[in-house]
C-alpha cells in the first residue's frame, strides 16, 4: 500500500506547477483521501481512468498496475485552492485520536502534539469500521468514531 505521504507530495506538486490535473495509482486509500478533499472543495473533480487518460470505460479494460485515479485541480483567481497538505500520521510515529481529542483539534485547541485545525483546514481520518473507512475530522466527530488522523490539508 503506497503510503499518503506520496500522495500529499503530487498534490502539492502538481499545484505549484499549475496542473490543471494529476494522476495517482489507484487505491482505496488514494481514493478516500481524495473524495474528502472532493468533498471539503480543494478539487474540481475525481475521475478513474488509465495512465494515458482520465477515461472510466478504459479503466475497466485495464490491468490493475495501469489504473489510475485522475483529480482535477481547483484554482481561484489563478491561486491554487489547497495551499498545503502534510502527514500527521507516519510510520514511525501513528497518532490515534478519541473523540475528546478529535473534538479538541477540530475546536480550536491542541490534542496531544497536534496544532488545531484553522479556518478552511481539514484533517483526514481513518477509522476502523468499513463503511466509514476515511472521513474528515469533524465528519467523524459528528458520527463519533474514533481513528487515526493521517493528514491535513489547507
Amino acid at each position: 500500500m503506497p503510503l499518503p505521504y506520496d500522495l500529499c507530495a503530487r498534490l502539492q506538486n502538481a499545484f505549484r506547477a499549475r496542473h490543471r490535473f494529476v494522476a495517482v495509482d489507484h487505491s482505496t486509500q488514494n481514493l478516500g483521501i481524495l473524495s474528502i478533499l472532493f468533498r471539503a472543495g480543494f478539487l474540481s473533480n475525481i475521475t478513474r481512468g488509465t495512465i494515458a487518460s482520465p477515461s472510466p470505460s478504459d479503466f475497466e479494460r485495464v490491468g490493475e498496475a495501469e489504473r489510475r485515479i485522475w483529480a482535477e485541480l481547483k484554482y481561484r483567481d489563478d491561486r491554487p485552492v489547497l495551499s498545503h497538505m502534510s502527514l500527521i500520521s507516519m510510520p514511525s510515529r501513528r497518532v490515534f485520536m478519541d473523540l475528546g481529542e478529535i473534538r479538541r483539534i477540530c475546536s480550536g485547541r491542541r490534542a496531544q502534539t497536534i496544532k488545531p485545525l484553522g479556518m478552511g483546514e481539514i484533517a483526514v481520518v481513518r477509522t476502523k469500521k468499513k463503511e466509514h473507512e476515511w472521513l474528515d475530522a469533524r465528519e467523524a466527530l459528528v458520527l463519533g468514531i474514533p481513528g487515526e488522523v493521517v493528514c491535513r490539508a489547507r
